[in-house]
């Protein structure tokens, strides 16, 4: 496995659990955590601190996962074989789980100017700025499509404009919601990117669709946008641009300015025994977007990948297909959220249905974050 966040940490666990001792179960990972990104909105507003949302990777060798600590700087897909920090480890099988690489510098300015939600520093310095803030502008952006988690943005809104309400500064702060898409959650469809976007309205928040930032000026607090819109702020927030890693490029697995093309239902590349699952890859939906970015697919690919590995290895069982199914909570405050879920692989479209959000949705949330540790750590 390389990579050791959903995707990676999952299907190390499937293995794991379904093959005989003998057989060998090696995470790779740069980072000595694994950071469960849902929690960061909550870290945002001063509800979870950074160590209750990081658990050591280390702690998964009592389960019988080797986890090798170290920067992949090179990967063979023909040969299954990558160079961790220099050291070479093969094997007779490949799971690529590396994620999509965040790239804020693309944009001048960007990532001097505020903070990136999708890290754990961004949200950290976040929450500080938040709680020195009284007044003014607080502006978020969502720099282009497609990113991690399409509901985050328009949580990590709603759950700024909750915390200013509770610090009773709402009434002098402004909020303005700059998205370079058409609309919340679009691959969902148009009565979930409706609903969405108007449970963001319902709180007072400017919403700016079609806004794609091309430049910050930090000194001036200054957003420009291809549209020749220019726009300040007071304090910023951003959903960075995201790319495929360079070494999927290098590796051959994936064209440039492009994700790593899996078959849909297996999840195998072109290279034989080798697997990709997760934001690193890029599958075509029949409306002519990609299947979005998130955790949950992620989780399920994994789950589907290491069970085929594992029939593939013993003999037992039979396949499995990753279908398509999907959902996502979407939290707005105030003990509440609401819940989408679906089927993104239907046709002749994406057939997904949004839930009356709720307290229980939210409660849904806490127990999931509770869930997610007793089952992998």
């Amino acid at each position: 496995m390389l990579g050791g966040g959903v995707g990676g940490l999952v299907a190390a666990h499937e293995l794991r659990k379904h093959l005989p001792r003998p057989h060998r179960v090696v995470l790779i990972e740069r980072s000595l955590t694994h950071l469960f990104s849902p929690s960061l909105l909550w870290l945002m507003i001063g509800q979870r601190q950074p160590q209750a949302i990081n658990r050591p990777l280390e702690t998964l060798a009592q389960q019988g996962i080797e986890v090798v600590q170290g920067e992949i700087t090179a990967l063979d897909a023909a040969t299954r074989t990558i160079q961790v920090d220099g050291q070479p480890l093969s094997g007779d099988y490949l799971i690529v789980s590396l994620g999509a690489e965040l790239a804020p510098e693309t944009i001048p300015g960007l990532a001097q100017a505020g903070s990136n939600i999708y890290t754990l520093e961004g949200m950290e310095n976040l929450y500080q700025a938040l709680s020195t803030f009284k007044a003014g502008k607080l502006a978020l952006v969502v720099t282009s499509i497609p990113y991690k988690c399409p509901a985050a943005p328009y949580e990590a809104a709603m759950l700024l404009e909750y915390s200013c309400r509770k610090r009773k500064i709402r009434e002098q702060v402004e909020f303005d919601l700059y998205a370079g898409e058409a609309g919340p959650m679009g691959v969902a469809g148009s009565e979930v990117s409706a609903a969405v976007r108007g449970m963001v309205e319902q709180k007072g928040i400017h919403y700016y669709p079609d806004q794609y930032l091309t430049s910050v000026d930090p000194q001036a607090c200054q957003l420009h946008f291809a549209s020749g819109l220019t726009a300040s702020y007071d304090l910023l927030a951003f959903v960075p641009p995201h790319r495929v890693p360079r070494l999927a490029v290098e590796a051959g697995l994936a064209n440039e300015g492009a994700w790593v093309s899996v078959d849909r239902f297996t999840l195998e590349t072109r290279y034989s025994g080798v697997y990709a699952v997760g934001d690193i890859t890029g599958i075509p939906l029949v409306i002519g977007k990609p299947l979005p970015k998130a955790g949950v697919f992620a989780h399920g690919q994994a789950e589907v990948v290491a069970h085929n590995l594992a029939v593939a290895i013993t003999g037992k069982g039979e396949a499995r297909r990753f279908e398509g199914h999907g959902e996502c909570f979407v939290e707005m405050g105030d003990g509440k959220a609401g819940f989408a879920r679906g089927n993104f692989y239907a046709e002749p479209a994406p057939t997904v249905k949004m839930y009356t959000p709720g307290l229980h949705w939210h409660a849904a949330k806490v127990l999931f974050e509770k869930d997610w540790w007793r089952r992998w750590f």
